[in-house]
């Protein structure tokens, strides 16, 4: 295992409190919340970059890949903040969470890829949990919710679709995240001002929930995720990410914003076995490449 893989380890655990501090910043708007969160994180890589004096490697990179990082980052948390809006915490995280099943998936459909019958079958088994999740009762699906479902499932596919394209950009150095956060915070600006109302946390537990997700989730995360994925064992990572909507659920059960239930842990199960299911049919057609 390379020192980029374990890297990329620590974007996975600071995302396992995304949700967590996500809901403890209710009622600010997404948009709002996206423009603090990441000018936050933004502003770590400005002190970063300062600090090893790498200014200079931002200048040699296209302004396409400034656009698609940009994109990324605001379409995913846009759709992300906006879900936890609109759907139970639990329920919409998990749907969220498919994107590691759904990067180790699309990794096999890279250039002299081959797809096989695990990828298939560990696809299937991913979705069945997030079938079980959105069905949640037994009563079925809860019209009043679907809108959130629909805006996390695409926070999957945004993410997996991010991860998969960094991965083929990997000559662009990890400093040009910086830009990528700053460019999101200035974007969520006018989004923000067009659509929502302005909304400031009620009490210091609001203002420490921002603090936490610009630092961590929404911060540190992003600039160790990128240097994981373009210098380290993706199809690890992808399957690693599982244990991201665990500890993700968990957090949010000891805290008393979800209940325990048994149709929640066979979806985490289940999702989970899919993603081990499609990296190991990915490791035994190829060495590791972390």
């Amino acid at each position: 295992m390379t020192r980029a893989t374990l890297i990329g380890f620590i974007a996975i655990a600071l995302w396992a409190l995304l949700a967590l501090f996500t809901v403890g910043t209710f009622p600010v708007p997404a948009f709002q919340l996206n423009a603090l969160t990441f000018a936050i994180g933004g502003g770590i890589g400005v002190v970063w970059i300062t600090r090893n004096r790498q200014w200079a490697a931002l200048w040699t990179v296209s302004w396409k890949v400034y656009a698609f990082g940009t994109l990324g980052l605001f379409g995913y948390h846009a759709l992300y903040f906006s879900a936890l809006r609109l759907a139970p915490a639990a329920e919409a995280s998990l749907i969220a969470y498919l994107w590691p099943l759904l990067i180790v998936v699309l990794s096999g459909l890279l250039p002299g890829e081959k797809l096989r019958l695990g990828h298939v079958l560990g696809a299937l088994i991913g979705f069945a949990g997030a079938a079980l999740i959105v069905g949640g009762k037994a009563q079925g699906l809860n019209p009043a919710h679907l809108p959130g479902y629909l805006l996390a499932l695409g926070c999957a596919f945004t993410w997996s679709s991010y991860s998969i394209i960094s991965r083929r950009l990997g000559t662009a150095p990890t400093e040009t995240v910086v830009v990528f956060c700053l460019a999101t915070a200035l974007l969520s600006v006018p989004s923000h001002l067009l659509w929502e109302e302005t909304v400031w946390p009620s009490n210091a537990i609001g203002w420490l929930s921002i603090i936490g997700l610009g630092a961590g989730p929404v911060g540190l995360a992003f600039y160790t995720w990128d240097h994981g994925v373009k210098k380290g064992d993706i199809q690890l990572l992808g399957v690693a990410s599982y244990a991201a909507p665990l500890l993700s659920t968990l957090a949010l059960v000891l805290s008393g914003l979800a209940e325990l239930t048994w149709q929640l842990g066979l979806a985490a199960l289940l999702v989970t076995g899919g993603a081990v299911i499609a990296a190991r049919a990915s490791l035994r057609r190829q060495p590791s490449t972390g």
